[in-house]
C-alpha cells in the first residue's frame, strides 16, 4: 500500500510523539534529537543535539522548520546538560504557539537538511516487489527513525 498524501501520526503522551499537535496556525511536530556527528579521539560516539519544531498548515502541508543545535558531545553522562538545553528551547517554542494542544496529526511528507543531517518525513520503499513494480510503502521520520506504514493508523515502528 503506497504512502498516503497525509500520514497520520498518533499522539502518545510520555513517549516519542508526546510533543505533536495542533495550534492556531495549523499542526506541529516538535522533538529533541541527537544526530550522529562522528567520533572523538577516544572513539566515543559524538552527537549533535537539536531542538526541532516543524510547523504545518491545517491541511498538513509543511510550512516551516525551526532547527537549532544545542551543541555536540560524546555519548554518556556529559550529554545530559546538552539535552536539557535543547529541551528548554523546545519548550519555549512550544509555549509560544497560540492555542497549542497535544493531539494526533496528519502531515504530508517533507524534507529539510541542516548541517548535513536530514530532518523530515520521507517516503521510502521497504517492501519486496516484482521487478519494476517498486512503490513507496513506508514513511520514515528523520532523524528520530520513526517508521510509519500500512494500515496507516498513526502507529510507528522504531
Amino acid at each position: 500500500m503506497t504512502v498516503p498524501d497525509l500520514v497520520p501520526i498518533r499522539h502518545e503522551p510520555n513517549y516519542r510523539t508526546s510533543t505533536i499537535g495542533q495550534w492556531d496556525g495549523g499542526q506541529f511536530f516538535a522533538h529533541v534529537s541527537g544526530v550522529f556527528a562522528g567520533r572523538d579521539i577516544d572513539d566515543r560516539v559524538l552527537r549533535r543535539w537539536y531542538s526541532v519544531l516543524h510547523e504545518f498548515d491545517a491541511a498538513g502541508r509543511h510550512l516551516d522548520s525551526r532547527i537549532r543545535a544545542a551543541g555536540t558531545v560524546a555519548d554518556g553522562p556529559a550529554k545530559a546538560p546538552m539535552v536539557e538545553a535543547a529541551q528548554r528551547l523546545l519548550h519555549e517554542w512550544l509555549d509560544a504557539l497560540p492555542g497549542r494542544h497535544f493531539t494526533d496529526i496528519a502531515i504530508a511528507p517533507f524534507a529539510v537538511e541542516v548541517d548535513g543531517a536530514l530532518f523530515g518525513l520521507v517516503s521510502e520503499c521497504h517492501g519486496e516487489y516484482p521487478e519494476g513494480q517498486e512503490q513507496d510503502d513506508w514513511a520514515e521520520f528523520y532523524p528520530n527513525r520513526l517508521g510509519f506504514s500500512a494500515p496507516w493508523d498513526g502507529l510507528y515502528d522504531t
